[in-house]
């Protein structure tokens, strides 16, 4: 466990969220805005920074903006290289260059990272603050490559100084990490340099961060029944690219369609009665607005059959490699 650090060098209240890595077809979603919201209220930061190649569009990204620093960013050239060796895994590439964005940037400046399906519940506690790095434990995840389940730090959520140590280690390692999966060099790796390293970090245990799991009886706690019991918890991690789409369901039927001010206000699960305090009062968009909002939607699905097309014909083509290869 990491010691605290001298009296005054502590981890800034500065949040960071990265987004907009993907051409924007569709209005930023009320989900979304709710991550940012709650941040807002529950832990009153000095800054929100919030990192962007494509800027959205839409009622709650202009409710939102204000509060926001906004900074655009490159996407890594470094990882289109990976992905000449790698087959079939473009499909996390918004995720990829998200998962080194966050790190470069706190090791930067120093701050909160957190990904945007995160809802925000009680402050950070003080001591958190005075850690040079802080990750949370999730539940083992199972590992396609050695076929076990290995034990992981998950990164969609830390916090740490400017240029602390275990940043600095991860950053560097990435790389070699990198293997066109979700985990390797994003979860399975932070835990192997805890395990090197354990005076650099403060391992949170998952009730803090990951109170409600990726398990289809976790995402069930989250959007059909009611837990209120949420003492221990910072923030609840949504994992919503388990869910969104409506026609994944081996995790759960729910979807983002489902995600509205109505349902939040109406109906009591886990997820609405948190959420529920952190919607917008702004009494809607006015029409011409709204209509030109969803005049872009309609461009932008339009738009999106060609990467559609593409990204369908590389899984296939990935597929059938590995069966003739094996």
């Amino acid at each position: 466990m990491s010691p605290d650090p001298a009296d005054g060098d502590t981890i800034p209240r500065v949040f960071h969220f990265v987004f907009g890595l993907r051409k924007q077809r569709e209005q930023f979603h009320l989900v979304f805005y709710l991550c940012l919201r709650s941040c807002l209220e529950v832990n009153r930061p000095e800054r929100i920074c919030f990192y962007y190649h494509y800027l959205p569009y839409g009622r709650y990204w202009d409710l939102i903006r204000p509060h926001l620093t906004l900074v655009r960013v490159p996407l890594n050239r470094d990882l289109e290289s990976h992905y000449g060796r790698l087959s079939g895994h473009h499909r996390y590439s918004y995720a990829h260059h998200a998962d080194f964005i966050r790190v470069e940037k706190v090791l930067e400046c120093g701050g909160v990272y957190a990904d945007m399906d995160t809802l925000f519940v009680n402050p950070l506690p003080e001591h958190l603050y005075r850690k040079e790095f802080v990750i949370g434990r999730e539940r083992d995840v199972f590992c396609p490559v050695r076929q076990v389940s290995r034990p992981s730090l998950c990164n969609a959520f830390f916090m740490g100084r400017k240029d602390a140590r275990f940043l600095r280690e991860w950053l560097a390692k990435m790389p070699e990490y990198f293997d066109g999966t979700w985990s390797n060099h994003s979860c399975y790796l932070p835990h192997e340099i805890s395990e090197a390293h354990p005076d650099w970090v403060h391992v949170e245990p998952e009730v803090t961060f990951y109170r409600h799991m990726w398990t289809r009886e976790g995402l069930a706690d989250l959007f059909e029944n009611v837990v209120t019991d949420h003492r221990d918890v910072c923030s609840i991690h949504l994992w919503n690219h388990l869910w969104w789409d409506r026609h994944r369901t081996e995790f759960s039927r729910f979807h983002h369609g489902l995600i509205t001010e109505r349902r939040i206000r109406d109906v009591d699960t886990t997820f609405n009665l948190i959420a529920r305090r952190f919607l917008p009062d702004d009494g809607g968009t006015d029409l011409m607005r709204m209509m030109a909002y969803r005049g872009r939607d309609a461009w932008g699905r339009l738009a999106g059959i060609p990467d559609r097309v593409r990204h369908g014909f590389a899984r296939r083509m990935a597929s059938l490699r590995e069966r003739l290869t094996r």
